[in-house]
């Protein structure tokens, strides 16, 4: 008889071996890698001061650790992009306190992936059910409002919300290779109006003398670095923000994680303007960070979007990921897809109500999806 799984809560993810922790996330993304959310909390981005307490999970089972999961107490709401504010004010009206809460994602970074990373031949279905039981039980420990689960793929989803946590759908654009051969290529399955839209808006990068360098992780200087981390900060700025990356989270990035890693650079008179820097695996590109110095039309799609695709089809990329929001990036061939996430709240009176608002939303947003589809700049065979 298999022994029943222990449970154990850790502050840093350092107390967890890299070796383990990897050997669990194959397959799972660059973001679920143990260096990168070490990065994260070593760099001081994500840390308790930040208000990204790290929490993280580990289950023992006959002395080995058979799954993990990252989780962290959290204080606030920004970071995430599954947006919950307004069920933090109504707590607020109601006189209660919506924070702390509990948090299973990648800060700062809202890609789908794994999240709860399980040794094979171990029961995940049965395994989930447990894990949310020890979760909300700490969730009771720590004082925590609820618990949120932030883009698990969608068959992690399900296995979530069968073991009863609230399940939440949204929407994101992505690019998929249909097997093109080049850009010209992908170009070509545009309807005709679409197409030279597109093409008009490379040329006008084009003739205002901007040129494009890529860059893997091995080949960016520290000059590179200090002239994408003032784009970066610039882009916020501009909003009365600050971004939450440091200059030292990138550089520890790249040397942890140098073949994951492409940074585009655009320059006009042989001196950067702008650069995305994007994140991949063997299958999929991850856009990410972006910010110029000048503005320039139409440059940020060819950086973050062109450019992006151009590598995707050279390097034979199945996708393209180019993150959060941006309905504008449609009739650029990224296609609507569903993102996912699963709550849990404590209070039955509010887990109620958030459940019925979910549901509404969840209409909102699938009719969203087929609405966005009807836009894409695909021509239609007859």
């Amino acid at each position: 008889m298999t022994a029943a799984p222990d449970f154990h809560f850790h502050a840093s993810i350092a107390e967890i071996p890299a070796e383990v922790w990897n050997a669990l996330a194959q397959d799972a993304g660059p973001f679920m890698r143990h260096e990168f959310l070490l990065t994260l909390e070593q760099s001081g981005c994500a840390s308790a001061e930040t208000g990204w307490r790290a929490h993280h999970l580990s289950v023992h089972q006959e002395g080995a650790i058979v799954a993990v999961m990252p989780l962290y107490i959290k204080n606030h709401s920004r970071g995430e992009y599954v947006f919950d504010w307004s069920w933090a004010d109504a707590y607020r009206q109601y006189g209660m306190r919506y924070y702390p809460k509990l948090v299973t994602s990648v800060p700062f970074t809202p890609s789908a992936g794994p999240r709860l990373l399980v040794a094979a031949g171990v029961d995940v279905q049965t395994l989930t059910h447990q894990v949310v039981q020890a979760v909300i039980e700490e969730g009771g420990r720590t004082g925590a409002s609820s618990w949120h689960l932030l883009f698990p793929r969608e068959d992690e989803s399900g296995r979530f919300t069968q073991a009863g946590m609230r399940s939440r759908i949204a929407c994101q654009y992505q690019w998929h290779n249909r097997g093109y051969s080049s850009f010209e290529d992908f170009l070509a399955t545009f309807n005709s109006r679409k197409r030279k839209n597109l093409r008009k808006e490379r040329q006008v990068v084009h003739d205002a003398g901007v040129t494009f360098q890529r860059f893997d992780g091995h080949n960016i200087t520290a000059e590179m670095w200090q002239h994408f981390y003032l784009f970066y900060q610039n882009t916020y700025h501009v909003r009365g923000q600050e971004g939450y990356l440091s200059l030292n989270f990138f550089r520890s990035l790249a040397q942890r994680m140098p073949d994951s890693l492409l940074l585009v650079v655009a320059l006009h008179q042989n001196q950067p303007i702008a650069a995305a820097l994007s994140l991949r695996d063997e299958n999929t590109l991850y856009g990410r960070y972006w910010g110029s110095r000048e503005d320039y039309q139409f440059l940020h799609f060819e950086t973050c979007y062109y450019q992006g695709i151009e590598y995707a089809i050279e390097h034979g990329l199945q996708r393209f990921d180019s993150g959060a929001q941006g309905e504008h990036k449609i009739q650029r061939g990224f296609e609507p897809v569903f993102t996912y996430s699963n709550h849990w709240i404590a209070d039955a009176v509010f887990d109620q109500a958030i459940a019925e608002f979910l549901e509404r939303e969840a209409d909102y947003v699938r009719e969203h999806q087929g609405a966005a589809a009807e836009y894409l700049p695909f021509r239609h065979e007859t």
